[in-house]
């Protein structure tokens, strides 16, 4: 079969994979070799029209007819500019060698022969089974087949693959993590994988698994990508699909290039109009020197008694102009490009010295990893930045909520510091105590007497924030209850609700369990509708205690409110008023819905929802389409408003980078108010501008209108 189009892999069998020729599992960073570095070293430089010039004067100054100045006073700077150059790229390329040898010889547990075995990470092959242990860095994109942790579950941090800290959650086929740790079994493991050919997307896999006559589908939730650190998960093992250049780390990152600065190709271009300079100087005094041969000259020969065949004068003239190219040569800048590199040299260290530069907390100085680094910065012109996590410290907390039309932890004045200390404490006498997160602050008294009162609206709102979420709860050595989150946002409303009364406990995938009020709750989980960037929402159906099934949703307000039932006008457009108003104070929003199902058309519609995941074709259309069915006639609950503080620094940042005429541009999905409220918080916007003004379209031609 074509290895371009899909890829075979069988586990424990490296005599059947071999006849694919799959790449192994080293990787190659570095540009040159020990064979190589010369030729391919010598052409870079040689594209450095200055160095060329040179090479080519060298070679005339051997010419005994027209050379006028001795061979060596070229080739000593000339080879003094070429060796300095090449000595720093070599010591650029022995650095990537010398990390690549550093990953390449990186140990791993491989399953050889029924036993464990250490190998170095350049053995491994496809095929193999590896065990991982906590806090290792995942050696290859392995099929994730058993874990430490009930269900098959285990934890990654992708920071090397997509820079984001929080944790992702994958689990194993459930009938593979029964495997469990058994060597003699995972050792009789023979699974085939027929899956996708090596690619560049990190959040896409499609494949099938075949063992033991039936066939299992397998996608992104059971894969664990090279790059990946293993976290909370005290082992698992897993099965290489991918190795070496073929992993989707290494698919991702570029060939490294003959980088030039636009310093470099200035001198290029001035270093050509000196030449051409040089060439008319020559032209002009070649003439000059064939006129006077043609006549001065014989007159000359006829007084030296020179008669040994003529001499002609257009020939002489000739041989004079590449005499005049030699003697002129110091005319063309050599010293400019030693200069430039010497200067450069002295910058980067200026980067490396740089006191304000320095991060005490860390104590890491600047580092600048290229002698060019200095006059690429200077020559910046726009900046793109995200705003979350980047602008933004990425520490969420639950400011102000709007529940059945009336909203929540209005901000107390500070005049009435009596009542503020009574609010903060009232909200800790009332749960237990042991639960509370201690940094979690909320001022409003009336939603903790709503909750006593018992009102059902704030109950269920509650409720919906302690369910529907991706958060892992686990108990520390002090037995508190820790979160591990994979989104802020999610981790500062399911604390919200802990600090409430109703704690989310536990989860496996059948069911979770809150803590209501002092009373265990568990619910039977049927279906997770996950959150993602076209959905924009996410929902959980469950059944409670009284055997209703019950839909909760939470998601971005543009999309909740068009699934809504029209029996809500009213409150929608209250909440939407509240939303505005939060969204005004530069919060994030997202609103909270739910929907009571009943058992026939829940029945009807989970069986259809097992064909579509078990479909090869268009299967995410078919399960997108399932769920846009069931998110529908919600009834509105209503609305959270969570803040993300600025880094410190950014306003001083930013003002000094518009002082420099730096363009800058943030990219964000927040609504518009929130958008522009954070924009004038981190002077982006000023007061000084005075045309502001929102572009609204929808394609290219209604944006370019619109700008016109």
């Amino acid at each position: 079969r074509d290895c371009k189009m899909e890829r075979i892999v069988k586990a424990n069998d490296r005599e059947y994979n071999e006849k694919f020729q799959y790449a192994d599992n080293r990787i190659h960073t570095s540009k040159y070799n020990i064979l190589t570095f010369l030729p391919i070293n010598l052409f870079e430089q040689f594209q450095r029209v200055a160095n060329a010039y040179f090479l080519c004067l060298l070679i005339l100054q051997l010419i005994p007819e027209i050379s006028s100045l001795t061979w060596f006073t070229t080739i000593v700077p000339l080879v003094l500019v070429i060796t300095m150059t090449a000595v720093k790229d070599a010591t650029d390329d022995y650095f990537r060698h010398k990390s690549d040898n550093q990953v390449n010889n990186r140990q791993s547990e491989v399953l050889i022969d029924s036993k464990l075995q250490n190998e170095k990470w350049m053995n491994v092959k496809v095929g193999d089974i590896i065990k991982l242990e906590n806090n290792q860095f995942v050696a290859a994109d392995l099929l994730l087949l058993s874990s430490s942790e009930p269900h098959g579950l285990c934890y990654v941090e992708t920071a090397e693959l997509d820079g984001e800290t929080n944790l992702k959650v994958r689990h194993a086929l459930s009938v593979t993590s029964e495997l469990g740790a058994d060597i003699n079994r995972l050792a009789r493991f023979d699974g085939i994988v027929v899956c996708e050919a090596p690619n560049n997307k990190l959040d896409k896999f499609m494949g099938i698994l075949s063992w033991k006559d039936s066939k299992h589908s397998l996608n992104n939730e059971k894969i664990i990508l090279r790059g990946c650190i293993l976290r909370n998960t005290s082992w698992c093992f897993g099965m290489v699909i991918f190795a070496g250049p073929d992993t989707k780390l290494m698919q991702n990152s570029g060939k490294t290039k003959f980088k030039r600065t636009s310093i470099d190709r200035l001198m290029n271009t001035l270093v050509l109009w000196i030449f051409g300079f040089l060439i008319c100087l020559g032209i002009i005094l070649a003439i000059g020197n064939s006129i006077w041969e043609s006549q001065i000259g014989d007159q000359f020969r006829t007084f030296l008694f020179w008669n040994e065949g003529e001499k002609s004068s257009v020939f002489s003239g000739f041989l004079t102009f590449w005499s005049y190219i030699i003697i002129l040569n110091t005319v063309v800048p050599i010293s400019l490009y030693v200069s430039m590199e010497v200067i450069r040299l002295g910058h980067s260290y200026f980067i490396n010295w740089d006191r304000k530069m320095y991060y005490s907390r860390k104590a890491t100085p600047a580092e600048a990893r290229t002698t060019t680094l200095n006059e690429e910065l200077g020559q910046i012109e726009y900046i793109f930045s995200d705003k979350t996590g980047t602008l933004t410290q990425n520490i969420m907390t639950f400011k102000r909520c709007s529940i059945n039309g009336r909203i929540y932890g209005e901000v107390p004045d500070d005049l009435d510091q009596k009542t503020e200390i009574t609010q903060e404490k009232e909200p800790v006498d009332f749960l237990v105590k042991s639960q509370v997160d201690r940094e979690f602050q909320f001022f409003d008294y009336n939603l903790m007497e709503s909750i006593k009162m018992g009102d059902p609206k704030v109950h269920e709102f509650l409720r919906v924030l302690a369910l529907c979420h991706t958060v892992m709860s686990e108990e520390n050595s002090a037995g508190e209850l820790i979160y591990q989150v994979q989104s802020p946002d999610e981790g500062a409303l399911v604390t919200a609700a802990r600090n409430f009364g109703f704690i989310f406990k536990s989860r496996t995938p059948e069911t979770i369990t809150i803590e209501e009020l002092g009373t265990l709750v568990t619910y039977q989980l049927l279906a997770f509708l996950d959150f993602n960037n076209t959905r924009k929402r996410m929902s959980v159906i469950v059944r409670n205690p009284e055997g209703q099934i019950k839909l909760y949703s939470k998601g971005a307000d543009t999309i909740l409110f068009e699934k809504l039932h029209p029996s809500n006008e009213v409150l929608l457009s209250l909440t939407s008023d509240h939303l505005s108003e939060f969204a005004g104070e530069g919060l994030r929003t997202l609103a909270i819905a739910h929907r009571d199902l009943d058992d026939k058309y829940f029945k009807e519609w989970h069986k259809m929802l097992e064909d579509a995941n078990a479909a090869t074709e268009e299967r995410d259309e078919r399960i997108a389409g399932l769920y846009e069915e069931i998110e529908r006639d919600l009834m509105l609950l209503g609305a959270t408003a969570v803040e993300d503080k600025l880094q410190e620094g950014v306003i001083e940042t930013v003002t000094s980078l518009s002082l420099a005429n730096i363009k800058i541009w943030v990219l964000t999905g927040d609504k518009q108010e929130t958008a522009i409220n954070i924009g004038y918080a981190c002077n982006m916007l000023t007061d000084d501008m005075n045309d502001v003004f929102v572009i609204a379209g929808n394609n290219a031609v209604e944006v370019r209108e619109e700008l016109r």
